[in-house]
């Protein structure tokens, strides 16, 4: 059986609990990480890890790339942090990314060894859409993680996409550029603490509660309604999963909300219902359209 991509748990609020969806699942699945080193940024990678933890337990964190490259070569203090495999991938041509071909071929050979229940591919490359059609047609959830500028046909080929510049806006302490470690100024050519602060990475400032457009407004609407019984209302949990099955990139911190209950709650056209469980301590969050007919 399926399990649900939303995770509830009990939280305190205004005196009560109440059960409300937070995150993705944290059911304790296995998942297969592979890292196009050539298509994401290396200062994002221990935020990225953090997200994925949060669907399950990486067994495999792999990252593919031509290392002999000066322009992928400052991975190096990043993976040695985060555990992360480098495996090289020499560029034949000129122009053409090396890591696409090696990551095919070891998801596929991961995928037959029957070790993993997912895949995280994270790449902002389009190139690997195929790849992500396979592997859910075999059963596997895949979950895709790159920057905006990614590909619509790669982010709809994966169950759930996240875009890094929502993960880094998550709160991401400042990085430092391990690059610049050694240097050529200082004592034992160390660079200055002036000069490394000046390589610090800081994340923008998430949105805070901004206004949810009319296009997901109207998805959420649409939501409801395929699922409502003659109540109206719907459980918040099979709610953010259809929305999910339908926009794979739908994520209420895209619009500066800690949890889609907060989003939902924020737009006047829904109303929400607790309801008592046997617990008398926990309730369960039910979404009404006050528009719907």
């Amino acid at each position: 059986m399926q399990k649900a991509w939303y995770n509830w748990k009990t939280i305190k609020e205004g005196g009560e609990k109440q059960t409300t969806n937070n995150a993705l699942d944290l059911n304790n699945l296995r998942f297969a990480v592979l890292i196009d080193a050539e298509n994401v940024p290396r200062n994002c990678i221990k935020s990225v890890m953090e997200e994925i933890a949060i669907y399950g337990t990486p067994t495999v964190k792999r990252i593919y790339g031509d290392w002999t490259s000066p322009t992928i070569s400052g991975w190096k203090y990043s993976l040695l942090e985060n555990a992360i495999t480098p495996v090289q991938q020499y560029s034949y041509t000129t122009g053409k990314n090396s890591s696409d071909s090696a990551m095919i071929i070891d998801a596929m050979d991961i995928l037959y060894s029957e070790k993993t229940d997912g895949f995280v591919i994270v790449s902002s490359d389009s190139d690997f859409t195929r790849l992500a059609i396979r592997l859910r047609e075999a059963g596997q959830r895949v979950i895709g993680i790159g920057e905006r500028k990614t590909p619509n046909a790669f982010i709809a080929a994966c169950d759930k996409f996240t875009y890094i510049e929502v993960i880094r806006a998550g709160g991401e302490v400042p990085i430092i550029d391990r690059e610049t470690i050694t240097g050529e100024n200082g004592e034992n050519g160390q660079k200055t603490q002036a000069q490394l602060r000046e390589k610090q990475y800081h994340p923008p400032a998430r949105p805070r509660g901004v206004k949810v457009p009319d296009s997901i407004v109207q998805l959420i609407a649409d939501s409801v309604a395929d699922l409502a019984g003659d109540s109206g209302a719907v459980f918040m949990g099979e709610l953010g999963n259809l929305i999910l099955k339908k926009q794979p990139d739908f994520d209420h911190r895209n619009y500066g909300y800690m949890s889609l209950s907060a989003m939902i709650k924020s737009i006047d056209r829904f109303e929400m219902d607790f309801r008592q469980t046997t617990d008398p301590n926990i309730k369960h969050v039910f979404v009404r359209d006050k528009d719907a007919n």
